[in-house]
C-alpha cells in the first residue's frame, strides 16, 4: 500500500462518459432498475421465508439467489446514484477495494448458485425418486455454506491481488463502479499476478460452473423430449429454455468484460456488458426463476388472502 501515499484523494470515477449529456436520464434509469430489482427479489425472499410449503431445496436456492441479486445491485447502484445526484465522483481507495470485495463475493455466489440450481433441476427431473435423498436438508445446508465461503475466499484473493497494483500516472476510472479490469488499465506495475488470478478465477468460477450447468440442462432436455404429454413437454421445455437463456446471457456478458481483448471501444463495451450482467440480470432473475413458477404464484395468493381476510 506504500504506492498510494502520494495519491491521498483516491480514484476519480467517470461513469458513462459517452452519454454524459443526460445524467438525469441515467439517474432515473438506474433508480428504476435498482428499486424494481430489490422489490422483486425481496418479495421472493419474504415469500419463501413465510410460506412453509416453499421450504424445499429448490426454493432454498432461489431464496439465496434473490439475496445475491439484491447484494449485487446494492454493491454497485447506490454509490452510482450518489455520484450522479451529488456530482462527487471521487472514491477513496478503501471504498473502492471494499466495493470490489463485496462485488466479487456476490459474483462468485451467483456463479455457483446458478450451477447448483441447474443440478437441482437435473436431479428433480432425471432422478425424481432419489431427489430428497441426494438433496437432503443437510446436503443443501452444506452447499449453501460452502458456496458462500468459497466466494468470500475467492473475493479476498482477487481484492488483495488488485490492491498490490501501483497507480503512477492516472487514477481516473472509466466505469460506473470500481472494477479490477478498469484498475488494471491505469496500473503501471503489479498487474502480472492479477492476470493469472483472473484466469484461474475464470476457470473455477466461470467456465467450470457454466459447462456443468449446460450439461445438466442438456440432460434435462433429453428427458423432456421423452415426455408423452404435449402440454407437459411444452411447459417443461419453456421453463428450462428460459433458465438456459438467463445462464447464457449472464456468462456471455461477464466473459465479454473479463476475457475479450481490449479494443477501441472497450470502455463502452465493458460498461454496457457490466450493466447487463450486474444490474439487469439480477432484476430479471425473479421473473424468470420464481414469479413464473406456479408454487410461487400460489404463495402470493395465500399471502394476500391471509393479509386481507
Amino acid at each position: 500500500m506504500e504506492n498510494f501515499t502520494s495519491l491521498p484523494t483516491g480514484f476519480h470515477i467517470l461513469p458513462f462518459s459517452f452519454i454524459a449529456q443526460s445524467p438525469a436520464f441515467i439517474l432515473a434509469l438506474f433508480t428504476g432498475i435498482y428499486l424494481l430489482g430489490v422489490l422483486l427479489n425481496a418479495l421472493i425472499v419474504t415469500l419463501i421465508y413465510l410460506d412453509k410449503q416453499l421450504h424445499s431445496p429448490m426454493y432454498l436456492f432461489l431464496c439465496n439467489l434473490s439475496f445475491v441479486d439484491m447484494s449485487y445491485t446494492t454493491t454497485v447502484i447506490p454509490r452510482l446514484l450518489y455520484m450522479l445526484s451529488s456530482g462527487n465522483y471521487k472514491v477513496s481507495f478503501r471504498q473502492c477495494f471494499t466495493q470490489i470485495f463485496f462485488f466479487f463475493v456476490a459474483a462468485g455466489s451467483e456463479d455457483l448458485l446458478l450451477f447448483t440450481m441447474a443440478y437441482d433441476r437435473y436431479v428433480a427431473i432425471c432422478k425424481p425418486l432419489h431427489y430428497h435423498t441426494i438433496l437432503s436438508n443437510k446436503v443443501c445446508s452444506i452447499c449453501i455454506v460452502s458456496l458462500w465461503s468459497c466466494s468470500a475466499l475467492n473475493s479476498c484473493l482477487l481484492t488483495v491481488s488488485t490492491m498490490n497494483m501501483s497507480f503512477c500516472h492516472s487514477t481516473t476510472i472509466h466505469h460506473f463502479y470500481c472494477d479490477m479490469i478498469t484498475l488494471m488499465k491505469i496500473s503501471c506495475a503489479g498487474k502480472e499476478i492479477l492476470y493469472y488470478v483472473i484466469y484461474f478465477d475464470g476457470f473455477v468460477f466461470g467456465l467450470f460452473p457454466f459447462l456443468c450447468s449446460l450439461t445438466s440442462y442438456t440432460k434435462i432436455l433429453k428427458v423432456i423430449l421423452l415426455i408423452k404429454s404435449g402440454d407437459g413437454r411444452k411447459k417443461a421445455f419453456s421453463t428450462c429454455s428460459s433458465h438456459l437463456i438467463v445462464i447464457m446471457f449472464y456468462y456471455s456478458t461477464a466473459a465479454s468484460v473479463y476475457f475479450l481483448p481490449s479494443s477501441r471501444y472497450s470502455d463502452i463495451q465493458e460498461q454496457v456488458c457490466s450493466l447487463l450482467y450486474a444490474t439487469v440480470t439480477p432484476m430479471l432473475n425473479p421473473l424468470i426463476y420464481s414469479l413464473r413458477n406456479k408454487d410461487v404464484k400460489a404463495a402470493v395468493r395465500r399471502l394476500l388472502w391471509i393479509k386481507y381476510k
